[in-house]
């Protein structure tokens, strides 16, 4: 039972879990093209407490697949561009209704917009549950409702019938509904329209909450008197039917979830109804602010007429003061008046006039004491009877009584100052402000006063009288002809006082004295009163907070460097009282001025802001400024490249001087400030030369470079004085001579070292780059062998101009050795025999494969080692063999200049014959090859070079291998026989030709004349029995080889 049991629960927990569900409006859903549409959209099932988001997307009929997006709650920029400038135009948006339902308004439907709509809800639940979007098709369809009402304007009275027509129609072809009703919007624009009766969707008529009565007991109709035409009467019209009637037609159509919605709603012209009560009665009041004036005030009447259709009636009005008439106002709005009125009005004091059909006014522009009095108003209707008759109606207000009491001064003075303690220097200004009840506008007059606080008398300042004139006072006169003093009424009721520039003479008590002037109908001007106010003033010397300190950021500055030198100077600047500023210096002993030397003046700043610099100016980069606060002024002395000459003592004084009215100046006091020390030191040094040790070997003859690199230095502008120092290999430190220097300024000069090694024109320094330095020997020697080092010297230049020396440091060594090239000199070792014959040509070879150099010159000898002369004394047969020069030649290509002397001396006899095929080949020739000439040949051959000097040495010797040459003698033949005798020579060789010639041409004649006498005699073969070919003759023009004469096979048969 117990597992029956769980799965049931585990059914009943999976049934209950919750799962996503999106419903969306169902359709189709049916409007008309130009309306507001609404599709609503919810989503359960979803976490709750977790709002939800809506995207709409539609699907059109000929693009069921392709999605349009239209608009999202999350993402503003969601819509595709068909609908975007809709979207940002809120003609479609969403509207939320609440966290998971939403609204989708198309303000202004339109016929693209029919298609299927898709409402989706993004997942917020984490795993997909359900269903998170759902679909509705939208129909759009043409607006064919046309309501129609001739608009009119209709004067009804009450209590006659109004009847209306409206045209009402429709070419829809979907089965729609058509509610219909009148409504009436009174001329009051901002009430809504009242329901005079309605024909709903269903057919069924109602009629407005003021109006069912009427149409319960049918003085209300609504008819349809076509398919059509609707028509509204009322029977009986009232008062309350006055305003625009109008008549509107809906189409409703019934969605799928049987509801009804209305898809398009339409109004009719408006018809005017003016419907004139039987009730002409009407009443009048006459208004006004209050009942007491003052003399000159204006005063204001204003009767209404509380009536019907005021507009539209005719009614005449006529002021009444007293009894005695003032103007009368006609249908017309134009104004009668009577008596001396009609001069006040030309002159501008009185105003009659119609504000609004029932409102007309009488205004006094200024009382008179005979204005006072009783003031009626009489309002006269005329109607026109039935008969044609004219019917005057006429109703008088009741009495307005108006008291005027004499003019008298009512005004109050107030005086204010911008400050009441003023520095000096700075403007004083006096504001008087008069408040009265009556009008002010020229009436008014002011003077001003100042007396000292101790109360002596006072004194005039200045006085504006009623028309704006300004009169200084005797004391001022003078002050104010410099525009010192200024009064002047800046409006009607209030007037200002300004003593620009002020003094300490001026701190004292102001008074402010108004009078109050009024003009009568005479034009004269009449004194009705004044008052006067009073304001103290003090005035702060600026001699009294004069101050003047020295200060500085850095009193310790390093050659270039910048420093700042402030004089602070209070209170502020006041160009009236300014100051002028002056920086003296004293410097310091042994920085160019001796010791206890005055202070000199460097540059002061006068109190008209120009700069004047001293006789003797600290550098030309000292540059002066001034920097201005509320408080203080900054009188900033900048010295930008600071040298040995700028350290010293510096202090600054300051002048207060005071400008007076008539461009004067006074001295009013003097200060200096503390003194302000500043010292200029040389900057760290921060030189650093590379300090590895290195060795470099070398061959001779060629360059040896060392390198001399500088790490850091202390500036960018650093210069630099190189020295070179050089020892030889076993010297100690300390006896490194100097080789060579290069000064900052680029000055060249040469060491001991480099006059006793003789190194002036072999030895080159330059700068590689702004931190490498290079050492050069050209044509290394040995002698040039030892250690090498730099020592640099940081130069920089003060701002004087002048170069001093910051700090030195020396690199590390660097050990050169010169050797002489390597020996690599061979010659062919291979060992040869050659045999000639006797007066033959012997060659002898000397190939040199590889050599030290390819600078190298060789000196090449030939030797030959023979067994002990054959002495005819019988010398001993076994004596060693004795070496014998052939042939040499130096390296400097001359014969016999060689290491050895050859017995044989050069020349045209001489067998022997020399050549250098190539480079690295030499070839020795022995023509005439005899007996003698046999034995062993080697060549001997010595490697020389040029040293740096141009002087030659023998770097290398080496000998080839032997070449054994043996002799044949030759023994007496037939040749050598023919050849050693002329005679026998030309009986042999040249004798027998012509012999041989004349037996040919013998021949030739003995062939041819047998051939004439038979020509078919031939031999049994069938050939000639005789043919004889050309003999051949082989000889040589020369002895060495015997003519031979041969006769070839064939050549007789």
């Amino acid at each position: 039972m117990g597992i029956p049991t769980l799965l049931f629960a585990c059914m009943l927990l999976g049934t209950s879990s919750a799962q996503r569900l999106v419903t969306v409006q169902s359709g189709p859903l049916v409007r008309t093209e130009g309306s507001h549409v609404t599709i609503w959209c919810n989503v359960t099932g979803h976490k709750a407490g977790v709002e939800q988001d809506f995207e709409w997307s539609m699907y059109l009929h000929a693009a069921p697949t392709r999605e349009i997006r239209i608009v999202s709650t999350s993402q503003p920029n969601f819509a595709y561009s068909v609908f975007a400038q809709r979207v940002n135009r809120k003609e479609i948006y969403v509207e939320r209704l609440s966290s998971d339902s939403a609204l989708l308004h198309i303000t202004k439907l339109e016929a693209k917009d029919e298609g299927e709509f898709e409402c989706y809800t993004p997942n917020t639940d984490g795993p997909y549950l359900g269903s998170y979007s759902a679909k509705t098709n939208l129909t759009v369809i043409p607006d064919t409702l046309s309501v129609t009402s001739a608009g009119q304007t209709l004067d009804k009275v009450e209590g006659e019938m109004l009847q209306l027509s409206c045209e009402v129609s429709r070419q829809t072809a979907q089965h729609t509904h058509l509610s219909l009703g009148w409504y009436l919007r009174s001329p009051d624009q901002s009430a809504p329209p009242q329901d005079l009766v309605t024909l709903s969707r269903d057919f069924v008529l109602r009629a407005g909450g003021p109006y069912k009565q009427r149409f319960n007991s049918g003085d209300l109709r609504l008819d349809k008197v076509s398919s059509a035409t609707y028509r509204l009467t009322i029977y009986r019209v009232q008062p309350a039917d006055q305003g625009l009637i109008y008549c509107e037609a809906a189409e409703w159509i019934q969605d799928p979830d049987r509801s009804w919605y209305a898809m398009t709603r339409k109004q009719s012209e408006k018809t005017t109804v003016k419907v004139q009560p039987t009730d002409r009665d009407f009443s009048i009041q006459v208004t006004t602010e209050r009942r007491a004036y003052m003399a000159g005030e204006p005063l204001e009447l204003r009767c209404s007429i509380d009536a019907q259709n005021v507009g539209d009636r005719y009614f005449s009005l006529s002021w009444v003061f007293s009894s005695s008439p003032v103007a009368v106002v006609g249908p017309s709005a134009v104004p009668v008046l009577s008596g001396d009125y009609v001069e006040r009005e030309a002159t501008g004091q009185m105003t009659v006039r119609k504000e609004t059909p029932s409102v007309h006014l009488l205004k006094l522009q200024r009382l008179r004491p005979e204005d006072a009095g009783k003031y009626i108003c009489r309002v006269t209707e005329r109607e026109k009877t039935p008969t044609g008759d004219f019917v005057d109606r006429t109703k008088r207000s009741s009495n307005v009584q108006i008291t005027v009491q004499p003019l008298k001064s009512n005004i109050t003075v107030s005086l204010s100052s911008n400050s009441s303690e003023v520095p000096e220097g700075d403007s004083i200004q006096l504001t008087c402000s008069v408040r009265a009840t009556t009008d002010k506008a020229g009436g008014l007059s002011v003077s001003w006063q100042w007396a000292d606080k101790q109360g002596g008398a006072p004194q005039d300042l200045a006085a504006v009288d009623r028309e704006g004139t300004v009169r200084p006072g005797p004391s001022y006169r003078e002050r104010g002809s410099y525009g010192e003093v200024r009064a002047e009424r800046v409006r009607p009721d209030t007037f200002t006082l300004t003593l620009l520039h002020a003094l300490p003479t001026d701190e004292g008590q102001y008074t402010c004295t108004v009078t109050e002037w009024v003009q009568a109908p005479d034009r004269s001007w009449e004194k009705i009163g004044e008052k006067s106010a009073v304001k103290s003033v003090t005035v702060k010397t600026v001699e009294s907070s004069f101050f003047v300190s020295a200060s500085s950021r850095t009193p310790s500055v390093t050659y270039g460097d910048s420093f700042d030198l402030q004089c602070i100077v209070k209170p502020r600047h006041n160009p009236r009282v300014p100051v002028a500023v002056t920086w003296r210096f004293q410097p310091t002993e042994g920085a160019g001025g001796e010791g206890g030397a005055e202070f000199r003046d460097v540059v002061t700043l006068t109190r008209e802001g120009t700069l004047r610099w001293g006789d003797q100016p600290l550098a030309a980069s000292v540059r002066a400024s001034v920097d201005r606060s509320s408080t203080n002024s900054n009188f900033r002395l900048s010295v930008t490249r600071a040298g040995r000459r700028e350290g010293g003592t510096y202090q600054c004084s300051a002048q207060l001087w005071r400008r007076n009215y008539d461009s004067t100046w006074s001295k009013v006091a003097n200060r200096t400030s503390n003194l302000l020390g500043i010292n200029v030191q040389k900057p760290v040094s921060k030189l650093r030369v590379d300090k590895t040790n290195q060795s470099l070997w070398f061959v001779e003859d060629s360059r040896v470079r060392v390198n001399c690199s500088i790490s850091s230095q202390t500036s960018p502008d650093s210069w630099h004085t190189v020295l070179w120092y050089a020892r030889k290999g076993a010297e100690p430190v300390d006896g490194a001579e100097l080789l060579l220097k290069i000064s900052h300024s680029s000055g060249f000069e040469y060491g001991t070292y480099a006059e006793e090694e003789r190194l002036k024109s072999r030895v080159q320094s330059e700068r590689l780059s702004p931190r490498l330095y290079g050492l050069t020997l050209h044509q290394a020697e040995t002698s040039d062998s030892g250690t090498y080092y730099c020592q640099v010297e940081e130069w920089l230049l003060d701002p004087d101009g002048a170069w001093y020396l910051l700090s030195q440091d020396s690199s590390g060594f660097t050990q050169v050795v010169v050797s002489q090239p390597e020996v690599r000199l061979q010659v062919e070792e291979v060992e040869s025999n050659i045999t000639v014959q006797d007066s033959g040509s012997i060659r002898l070879g000397c190939s040199i494969p590889s050599q030290s150099s390819k600078d190298s010159r060789f000196s090449v000898s030939w030797y030959v080692a023979r067994a002990g002369g054959e002495g005819g004394d019988g010398a001993e047969g076994g004596e060693e063999a004795e070496r014998q020069c052939v042939f040499s030649i130096g390296h400097d290509a001359v014969f016999g200049n060689g290491n050895c002397s050859p017995d044989e001396a050069p020349g045209p006899d001489s067998r022997l014959r020399f050549e250098r095929p190539t480079s690295d080949l030499y070839s020795l020739t022995i023509q005439g090859a005899r007996p003698a000439d046999a034995g062993s040949y080697y060549c001997h051959v010595e490697e020389w070079l040029l040293n740096p000097r141009n002087a030659w040495y023998r770097l290398a010797t080496n000998n080839s291998g032997v070449t054994i040459v043996n002799v044949l003698e030759r023994a007496s033949t037939l040749q050598s026989v023919v050849c050693s005798n002329d005679s026998l020579f030309y009986f042999v060789f040249f004798y027998p030709f012509p012999i041989f010639g004349i037996l040919l041409i013998a021949v030739l004649l003995v062939r041819y004349k047998a051939r004439s006498s038979s020509k078919n005699q031939e031999g049994k073969n069938g050939a000639p029995l005789l043919w004889i070919k050309e003999p051949h003759l082989n000889y040589s023009p020369t002895c060495l080889e015997p003519p031979a004469l041969s006769l070839h096979p064939g050549s007789v048969e």
